[in-house]
């Protein structure tokens, strides 16, 4: 996936980790997969599947002795299902735990604003997850979401954050203008450059949510 995405992900496991010294810290495999095609295309027919190097790559993680798998893409997820068939070992949903992570920040939060790649807005991965917890989610009209993708192709993933985080906080804030109660960090670029406290509502973050899952549930197989 995305290298920047996977090494932020991997200093927020460490943060995550109750650990006094390095000893007290996990066993972090990381496979670095910069040549998985991109996602946003091949959901919308207009580029390869990434599932075969998917796979590839969750294989390699089988055979290097992992106990689980995250993955740091949001837009992956679409092909949740087709690995966890091919695939031995659990995979932890990042989406899943966005929608329990809305939920457990308030009950009264209904309608959702959410900042992702085209690609993950067709699957509509946000959408179903979020339904199950009875909350809406809005999209950036078609001139905005245009600017969420040149901030996450164009500006963060070129390393331009400040950019990107700019535009990003724009069209956030307008979602929020339009009803929104919550805001999701629905790409792992956007996470990289969107913050609590950022808007004047709830900043959701599933790169955060998942590296927190992950370390519970690596000390529960320890346990």
């Amino acid at each position: 996936m995305g290298p920047e995405a996977t090494a932020d992900l991997f200093m927020r496991i460490i943060r995550a980790t109750p650990a006094k010294r390095d000893q007290d810290h996990l066993r972090v495999i990381i496979y670095s997969n910069s040549k998985v095609p991109d996602r946003t295309p091949a959901i919308l027919g207009k580029g390869p599947s990434p599932l075969p190097e998917m796979l590839r790559t969750g294989r390699a993680l089988e055979s290097a002795g992992a106990d689980f798998i995250i993955i740091p893409c949001n837009t992956a997820h679409y092909y949740y299902d087709d690995l966890t068939r091919e695939l031995k070992l659990p995979i932890i949903h990042m989406i899943r735990l966005a929608a329990e992570e809305t939920r457990k920040k308030s009950t009264d939060i209904t309608r959702a604003g959410l900042l992702a790649t085209d690609g993950t807005l067709a699957s509509r991965l946000y959408h179903d997850a979020f339904s199950e917890a009875c909350i809406e989610i809005i999209t950036p009209p078609p001139r905005r979401q245009a600017d969420v993708m040149r901030a996450i192709y164009q500006h963060v993933k070129v390393g331009d954050l400040g950019g990107g985080g700019s535009i990003l906080r724009g069209v956030g804030e307008e979602l929020v203008e339009e009803g929104s109660e919550a805001i999701i960090c629905g790409c792992t670029e956007v996470s990289l450059v969107l913050k609590q406290g950022d808007l004047e509502v709830p900043v959701i973050d599933p790169l955060q949510a998942l590296a927190e899952a992950a370390v519970d549930y690596a000390f529960d197989r320890r346990k």
